[in-house]
């Protein structure tokens, strides 16, 4: 298959960027419409946008049938589903507990995680450049928890939710290195995305009547945030940024996405007028800092597929 223009994909990735920097707004006015706090809800938030989407996806199931794309193709994308279920619902949940600033920072450590895990699994060469902005962006992490403690009153357990935010990240590049193994192998992206979505959504599924209130008896409010998350954050901005890293190496595009932080903490300020303690704004100015640094040195291998 020929590569699309540059252009082409850079637009896309700017879309689905835009798209995901909304998901932690719409994340917080749920949590406010509901007055919960906690897994509980979380839970619900995860599993409903994921079971949209892959309800969505239904008729691209033809698709799944036809593609000849290998077995390990598959295996892969439900591999994928698993990782981007836990995802959700670590860094959801932690938005009851921490700041917007210092989650969607934390989440979006994901450059660092994919290095580490490509040298871990794909047997890649770490430089010392890279192994700095690691280390770097570790020092800030520190910062963020050191900081929490004086993040809005509202939040009584920063430490943990900064926590969650890093385990969001973990599973997320685990997702995004097994999206593009599994494309390479072959699976178009309206296969890739239908498979990962409903296999993410049968996990989720169950999970909020077994731990929680389960799917009603909330304001028509929530419902409303959760239908905006499934079409914006997950059909357009999940998407897009699956369809990219089929043709960009996963550093660059979570390079990219190391604008989300910065959209959502603008947005949260204009919204919630919420305003993360000194330490924790440095703190994720020095992470994003040495992320950078850890991207920009690896480069040579960040070029169309």
């Amino acid at each position: 298959m020929r590569s699309p223009p540059l252009w082409h994909v850079t637009l896309i990735l700017i879309i689905g960027i835009l798209s995901v920097s909304s998901t932690a707004i719409f994340i917080r006015l749920a949590l406010q419409a509901s007055g919960k706090l906690g897994l509980e809800f979380s839970l619900f938030l995860a599993a409903s946008r994921l079971i949209i989407a892959s309800i969505v996806f239904l008729p691209a199931w033809k698709t799944v049938v036809k593609n000849k794309a290998s077995s390990k193709a598959y295996y892969y994308a439900i591999a994928a589903g698993f990782s981007l279920a836990f995802h959700f619902v670590c860094w959801i949940t932690s938005l009851s507990f921490t700041s917007i600033a210092a989650s969607t920072t934390l989440v979006t450590t994901t450059p660092i995680w994919v290095a580490l895990l490509s040298w871990l699994w794909l047997k890649e060469n770490l430089k010392k450049v890279t192994i700095f902005g690691i280390i770097i962006a570790l020092l800030g992490g520190i910062l963020i928890a050191l900081g929490g403690n004086d993040t809005n009153s509202a939040y009584s357990q920063p430490m943990l939710g900064n926590m969650l935010a890093l385990m969001g990240a973990w599973f997320v590049s685990l997702y995004l290195i097994l999206g593009k193994i599994s494309q390479q192998q072959g699976l178009k992206i309206s296969s890739y995305s239908v498979v990962v979505y409903t296999t993410a959504a049968i996990i989720l599924f169950p999970l909020p009547l077994i731990f929680g209130s389960g799917y009603t008896n909330y304001p028509n409010s929530v419902y409303f945030y959760v239908l905006l998350m499934a079409i914006f954050s997950q059909l357009i901005g999940h998407t897009s940024i699956n369809w990219s890293v089929r043709w960009l190496s996963p550093t660059l595009v979570t390079l990219a996405i190391l604008f989300e932080p910065i959209g959502s903490s603008f947005l949260g300020f204009i919204i919630f007028q919420e305003i993360p303690s000194i330490l924790v704004l440095i703190g994720a100015i020095i992470i994003l800092v040495g992320v950078i640094i850890a991207v920009i040195s690896s480069q040579d291998k960040d070029k169309l597929a």
